[in-house]
């Protein structure tokens, strides 16, 4: 029933999405070429604001804890299950005050209204993940570029979106590039849990009535702890919070 249910919900629910979608490309541009950095981010703020509440039309809603565990004024890199791209769209709302830099496949940075165009211009890394020789660079300079600015990067070490909430296994080249060139960062862990229920039936329909959760564990500093221990902590953390 809630399958049948969620046909027309759907078509409302993308037609809202991909006008907000449509609406911000030109906005982002302006934002970008005539106001600089700042207005540019406040406008992907706002554009995963109105996405966000694109989603409470499937009855979607959303809990963020322990936000004030994060530590402020430091690189960040957060590391996190992937279960859905509305992964994304929450943490750039919600975790707006740190600047989130994504580290993405290149094939996101182009042909989406507004996505793309953040992607290429917002400081994320777009990276091949056929080719090693192209993404190490690239994640590098994002690597350096939060270590010099005190902003986040996001980084998914499954490599792709678990369709059934199951964890993959973390892969570790990334995220030991990061905490190479951003050696004063903090590594958040997070547990994200039911964005996968979003899109069980595929990306269309959707889900209805999803409580998605993202739990925010015990950062761990790059600077007192080897690589080894921070990569098992928090895959450690991130797992133990999954529920099935």
């Amino acid at each position: 029933m809630q399958k049948i249910l969620s046909y027309p919900i759907s078509v409302l629910y993308y037609l809202c999405f991909g006008l907000t979608l449509v609406i911000f490309h030109p906005i982002q541009w302006v934002c970008f070429n005539l106001f600089g950095y700042q207005a540019h981010k406040k406008s992907v703020d706002y554009l995963n604001f109105f996405l966000l509440k694109c989603t409470n039309l499937l009855g979607t809603t959303y809990k963020f804890e322990n936000i004030d565990s994060i530590p402020k004024g430091v690189p960040l890199i957060f590391v996190s299950n992937h279960q859905s791209l509305y992964d994304i769209i929450a943490m750039i709302w919600f975790l707006r005050r740190f600047h989130c830099k994504f580290v993405s496949k290149k094939e996101l940075g182009k042909g989406i209204p507004s996505v793309s165009y953040n992607l290429r211009h917002g400081g994320s890394a777009l990276i091949d993940r056929k080719d090693p020789k192209q993404a190490i660079p690239a994640i590098k300079v994002l690597a350096e570029y939060i270590e010099k600015n005190k902003r986040s990067a996001v980084i998914f070490p499954e490599g792709t979106r678990s369709k059934t909430g199951v964890p993959k296994e973390f892969a570790q080249s990334g995220l030991k590039i990061l905490c190479k060139y951003a050696p004063s960062a903090y590594v958040v862990p997070i547990t994200i849990n039911n964005s996968w229920k979003m899109v069980k039936y595929g990306f269309f329909p959707l889900g209805l009535g999803n409580h998605l959760t993202f739990v925010i564990h015990k950062p761990l500093s790059v600077n007192e702890l080897s690589f080894k221990e921070i990569m098992e902590q928090a895959e450690c953390a991130v797992k133990e919070g999954i529920k099935l």
